[in-house]
């Protein structure tokens, strides 16, 4: 095993670790508010559930980048490819906007649904204004996927 198939799988052990750790801290965060709010009105699960799972997000982002990078890498095919350090670092660094911006942003999205359901259980009319704020938030893990993947793409091996 190469130096720089080691940084390959750093790459997709933090886009996948980081992105799913941030993910499981906000949907707990939307989570704890919802149990609150369904023991004096449990018929609002349905708004509830799509509120806490927004922040699962962007762990399937972070997943989906590490499947990427190890299909890149040739472990699925059974062949791994032989990497320099440079081509290893260009792998690892791709994956690190999904990992960085995918764990502050489940985060921030889980801050933002437990908010949101605050705001459900009170003015229940409001329910498409409390789903955008969380959405904001998820731009920005979209937008982190989305580099992550470009860069992906330019790594030549």
């Amino acid at each position: 095993m190469t130096d720089g198939i080691v940084l390959a799988y750093l790459g997709a052990a933090l886009a996948i670790g980081l992105a799913g750790s941030g993910s499981a801290i906000g949907v707990g965060i939307a989570g704890t508010s919802g149990a609150g709010i369904m023991t004096e009105d449990p018929s609002k699960f349905g708004l509830v559930l799509l509120l806490q799972a927004l922040p699962g997000t962007q762990g399937i982002y972070g997943l989906l980048v590490g499947f990427l990078v190890l299909t890149k890498i040739g472990i699925f095919a059974g062949t791994p490819a032989t990497l320099t350090i440079n081509q290893g670092l260009q792998i690892l660094n791709s994956c690190l906007p999904i990992a960085i911006a995918g764990f502050f942003s489940a985060i921030y999205q889980g801050k933002a649904s437990a908010g949101s359901i605050g705001l459900i259980a009170r003015r229940p009319e409001e329910t498409g204004k409390a789903v955008v704020m969380p959405a904001m938030v998820e731009t920005y893990a979209v937008l982190s996927l989305l580099g992550s993947i470009l860069l992906l793409n330019g790594v030549v091996l």
